[in-house]
């Protein structure tokens, strides 16, 4: 990997969280410039950041205008609730066919980090699990197109469960189903993950409903 493409790398994980945890609110302006200066990153790793957070809908490139962040639309929360369930199941199956045995031992541990998340209420480290459980299904389920549709949706998914969850989710429920379906996988049982991941989204898409309901 080039210095460049690590680095943006960098800057993407860093304004994700961000933008993922509220950070940078709905609709602010954000600037290239400030945000090289902020992170300590040059500005071309951080401006093609930038590209791949406006391909994930979490902000908006207004060309000669300047930076959006997006705003959040919770029904449309639903809309991306019916993809991801179709591709968390395919993904849950194929990476429990196809992890490598260091895929394994990463599933293991994102399911005791999960436990522990739930045990403590900790809703950053929820989210971080998280993010490494997105991020290690899509990889260890070895389809570069589920991959490329999956990426699209999680930033968007996580960024609508920090905004809510604090009145409408049970967080520790949550994480300890992260944590069966990534037990799974780990145990390479195609139809335990499966199940476990529609249950998963079972819970995701009632917390969605009732946000919705609600707004």
């Amino acid at each position: 990997m080039s210095k460049t493409a690590s680095l943006t790398d960098k800057a993407y994980r860093e304004l994700e969280e961000r933008i993922v945890t509220l950070n940078l609110q709905p609709g602010s302006v954000i600037s290239e410039s400030q945000l090289a200066e902020q992170l300590g990153i040059g500005r071309t790793p951080v401006r093609e950041a930038l590209q791949r957070l406006a391909r994930e809908g979490l902000i908006v490139i207004l060309p000669r205008k300047g930076i959006l962040v997006s705003e959040i639309n919770p029904a449309k929360q639903l809309q991306v609730l019916e993809v991801r369930r179709e591709l968390e199941r395919l993904m849950a199956r194929c990476s429990a066919r196809r992890r490598t045995e260091a895929e394994r031992d990463v599933f293991l541990d994102i399911a005791d980090g999960m436990k522990r998340a739930a045990r403590n209420n900790d809703g950053i480290a929820f989210m971080r699990h998280d993010n490494a459980f997105n991020a290690l299904l899509a990889d260890a389920a070895h389809n570069e197109y589920a991959l490329g549709a999956i990426n699209l949706m999680n930033g968007l998914s996580r960024r609508f469960w920090y905004l809510h969850y604090k009145q409408a989710a049970d967080m520790p429920l949550c994480a300890r189903l992260h944590a069966a379906v990534a037990r799974a996988i780990a145990d390479g049982n195609p139809d335990g993950a499966a199940a476990a991941s529609d249950a998963l989204v079972d819970y995701v898409e009632s917390f969605t409903r009732a946000t919705v309901m609600s707004a």
